[in-house]
């Protein structure tokens, strides 16, 4: 298998929520990770930090989620980059978040069921997501909230590369009490290095053009609020690779997490 090809697994099993469930979380499980070299020091200006060779960016999420009429919604705010991994593995990455920090700023747009997310599973797609990816030299910088406004102290430092939407959905599960739910989203993304900003983007030497993003959150995570949440520090993670997955990729692992949602308030009962 090259790093440019995903292949994801069957579902074996069918007969029960369950089985559906560990069938689209093995989509992810079962997706071969393309490597990459990342090199602060060829950033333009220079971010002060090693090279390193991961597969997976780990990422917290801070951002806001208003609900318009019909299901629609809009969500903005930052993802900061709190790590690395290879093969499965968390790396240990000298001067990332003391000397230097990575993070993105995004907004999106689409539409889900409209219906209360604390008692109904909902699902639905975006319409729209764009994105930056910067880097600064300097401490860790924080990320928060002003009201319902997404905030942090990171400075705009360099802008590294952007994106836009290929596709993308979304989903929320009720998790029984009739007052919280846990959130989802997956998008595939354009990856588009910024100008003179290869030297950061290492290897592969013509770098991945797609990025891929998915995010899970706890109750612990999800701050409602009339018309909307809110989502601290939530996790994520963000990827490459130079071939699109099939939107139904997206789909069985977003019937998955309803799935699990709907198993987990049965054993609750």
């Amino acid at each position: 298998m090259n790093s440019t090809t995903r292949t994801f697994c069957r579902p074996l099993l069918r007969r029960t929520a369950v089985a559906i469930a560990m069938a689209a979380v093995s989509v992810c499980a079962s997706a071969a990770l393309s490597p990459f070299t990342l090199n602060p020091g060829g950033a333009s200006p220079s971010l002060v930090g090693p090279s390193f060779t991961a597969d997976n960016v780990l990422i917290s999420d801070f951002s806001t989620v208003t609900f318009g009429g019909g299901g629609a919604f809009t969500d903005t705010g930052y993802l900061a980059v709190s790590g690395f991994q290879l093969g499965g593995l968390t790396l240990a990455v000298p001067g990332l978040n003391s000397t230097y920090g990575l993070y993105i700023k995004f907004a999106g747009a689409g539409t889900q069921t409209a219906v209360n997310p604390a008692l109904t599973p909902a699902v639905g797609s975006f319409s729209s997501l764009t994105y930056t990816l910067y880097g600064y030299n300097g401490p860790a910088a924080s990320f928060g909230f002003s009201g319902n406004t997404p905030t942090t102290t990171a400075p705009a430092g360099v802008a590294l590369a952007s994106g836009s939407l290929i596709n993308g959905s979304v989903s929320s599960v009720p998790t029984g009490d009739g007052t919280t739910f846990t959130p989802s989203a997956n998008a595939a993304l354009s990856f588009n290095v910024a100008a003179g900003q290869g030297g950061f983007f290492a290897a592969p030497p013509s770098f991945y053009n797609i990025a891929l993003t998915a995010f899970t959150n706890t109750t612990s995570e999800v701050e409602a609020f009339d018309g909307g949440f809110r989502i601290r520090q939530g996790g994520g993670s963000f990827n490459f690779t130079s071939a699109v997955p099939e939107p139904k990729t997206y789909t069985m692992l977003l019937a998955g997490l309803v799935a699990v949602g709907f198993v987990a308030r049965r054993r609750r009962a």
